[in-house]
């Protein structure tokens, strides 16, 4: 991905990338930023601003070709190629995401999975070889890991982020409540599900106060 965009710009890319590939499915040769803002809910000066940071990406009077966009911001978040991630701890929210395994994304899969128990080590579930957490820094350079998923109790988080740092890793997506200092280089996407829950409770509340 391009460097020295803002956070916020990154994290919305891929959903400008989802709405032009449903305008490419549906035979739609370009599109207005005020048309792809009413169906992605940004305001267009955003897109425009998110876009100006890629360069020259439409005309003027004319918009934006949706097949050389959707190319464009394919490459940009490298999903024209196929992306390896290992999940850590396959318990039952691990055992949702290794069922779910990203089947509405050609690029995205989970090829391994590591947990402690003996009795779950050597398995395949949901089609995924899991793995002892002894064999983790083997099966990261076999498998080329750079990104992990990590849905462990929340007493073992810190020495499983320590070790997968020692190993190398590139980027965590971590599904516990804790935060993690990581080093420059390190990305962590940190995703609380009972914080998300609390907060819709939150405004429908507000609403309901009103």
């Amino acid at each position: 991905m391009q460097q020295n965009i803002p956070r916020a710009t990154a994290l919305r890319l891929p959903i400008y990338r989802r709405y032009l590939q449903y305008l490419h499915d549906a035979d739609i040769d370009r599109v207005s930023s005020t048309e792809l803002s009413a169906a992605v809910k940004v305001d267009s000066a955003t897109i425009r601003r998110d876009f100006s940071y890629f360069g020259a990406l439409g005309k003027r009077g004319y918009g934006y070709d949706v097949e050389y966009l959707l190319q464009f911001f394919t490459k940009i978040l490298s999903q024209d190629r196929l992306t390896n991630v290992g999940l850590i701890g396959v318990g039952n929210l691990g055992h949702a995401l290794l069922n779910y395994n990203f089947r509405k994304s050609s690029n995205i899969r989970i090829g391994a999975a590591f947990d402690v128990r003996e009795e779950i080590v050597g398995t395949i579930q949901s089609g995924v070889p899991v793995y002892s957490m002894d064999d983790i820094e083997y099966q990261m350079e076999q498998q080329q890991l750079d990104v992990m998923i990590i849905t462990v109790p929340e007493e073992s988080a810190h020495d499983v982020v320590d070790r997968l740092i020692k190993s190398g890793i590139k980027g965590i997506l971590n599904f516990t409540p804790l935060r993690f200092e990581v080093p420059a280089g390190v990305h962590v996407q940190n995703v609380d599900l009972t914080n998300e829950l609390q907060t819709l409770i939150y405004f429908i509340e507000s609403d309901l106060s009103q």
